[in-house]
């Protein structure tokens, strides 16, 4: 099964609508979206497109794709306007190869770690930072996000398909992999 994994879009139809192209390239059976959806939230200045009617409007034909977690941004309001589910605090995925404990970073993270069994991996969004630390028990990731990236990080989501994953530019180019 191939999972395309992409976190913080924050309301921008232009860089939700080059997501949907990766989706296209990408065909893959499930999108897990790790928060942030529609809001920018006030830490951020608004990106580049702001829109969050046609973010709805461009996520919603995909609402049978979809599996999400809820971003500290998003809220109940949100979940009126959406077709499908984006308020559970995380997700497991679970492959033949590895448990993936998924949420967005603000509550569960790093420096406070949900419960994980050896070999987990910890997937969230939140800093905006692509990121892949192996630590002692399990793996820390994150694909970046969509619409604001921090610390000169690039426009990105990830895939994962067997045992690989893969952070991707909003072009498809590979710029980091990892593979269990």
């Amino acid at each position: 099964m191939k999972i395309l994994i992409a976190s913080d879009i924050h309301g921008s139809a232009y860089y939700c609508e080059k997501l949907i192209s990766a989706i296209e390239r990408e065909t893959p059976d499930k999108i897990l979206l790790l928060g942030d959806i529609l809001y920018h939230g006030p830490r951020n200045d608004l990106p580049k497109g702001y829109a969050p009617k046609e973010v709805i409007s461009m996520l919603s034909p995909l609402k049978d794709k979809l599996l999400c977690v809820r971003g500290n941004c998003d809220t109940e309001v949100d979940q009126m306007v959406l077709p499908f589910p984006v308020l559970a605090e995380y997700a497991y995925v679970v492959s033949e190869k590895v448990n993936i404990f998924a949420t967005h970073g603000h509550i569960f993270n790093e420096e406070n770690l949900p419960p994980l069994s050896e070999g987990d991996v910890l997937l969230n969004g939140h800093t905006h930072i692509p990121k892949c630390t192996e630590h002692e028990g399990y793996i820390y990731m994150n694909p970046g996000s969509v619409s604001i990236p921090k610390e000169n990080s690039e426009h990105s989501y990830m895939t994962f398909e067997g045992t690989e994953f893969l952070w991707k530019n909003l072009d498809g180019e590979v710029y980091k992999t990892y593979t269990l």
